[in-house]
């Protein structure tokens, strides 16, 4: 059984997502935001996303991480923010030892969904169905959930033991590609 820790980077709030995965079969685990305050400092907003994703792997001890990566969009400023929210979440992930894949949301909703160009909603209920969950988890966390699925289902891509994909792994306390 693999426990895979999916995340959706963003500066006010970062969706996390974890299931494991036995074989086909995929069962959740956990999901849920971590929310930065508007109020602070951007140093402190990224510490506060540090620490959070720092205490979901402490508390869930994925196998594995996957991150939506982030590309740009039409005001740079707000790009470079998202980059910085996703740097805190890659080095948390990294930090806590696991090896992390990433995919681009077109993966993600292609590997979820069936098509890349799938609305918010239909990840959502694909993400309920796919882990027969009670009910609608919160976008930001359904995102995560989607990202994990993602990994699972082989990424289109994925770590070393699915092919392809971009991962990273911590060895002897440095970063490898």
């Amino acid at each position: 059984m693999t426990r895979i820790l999916g995340i959706d980077p963003g500066l006010r709030v970062t969706g996390f997502g974890v299931i494991e995965q036995e074989g086909s079969q995929l069962h959740y685990v956990a999901s849920g935001c971590i929310r930065s305050n508007d109020q602070e400092t951007l140093p402190q907003r990224i510490a506060t996303l540090f620490k959070g994703i720092s205490e979901v792997v402490a508390t869930y001890r994925p196998d594995e991480a996957a991150v939506e990566i982030v590309f740009v969009n039409v005001n740079p400023q707000s790009t470079l923010l998202l980059g910085q929210a996703r740097g805190a979440a890659l080095s948390a992930l990294v930090h806590g030892g696991l090896p992390v894949a990433e995919y681009t949301a077109l993966q993600v909703k292609q590997a979820v969904v069936g098509h890349g160009k799938a609305a918010k909603e239909q990840v959502q209920h694909m993400v309920v169905r796919l882990l027969n969950l009670p009910g609608t988890p919160a976008a930001d966390a359904a995102d995560a959930l989607a990202c994990a699925i993602c990994h699972a289902h082989g990424g289109l891509g994925g770590l070393g033991r699915r092919g392809g994909g971009s991962a990273y792994r911590v060895r002897n306390g440095r970063l490898i590609g």
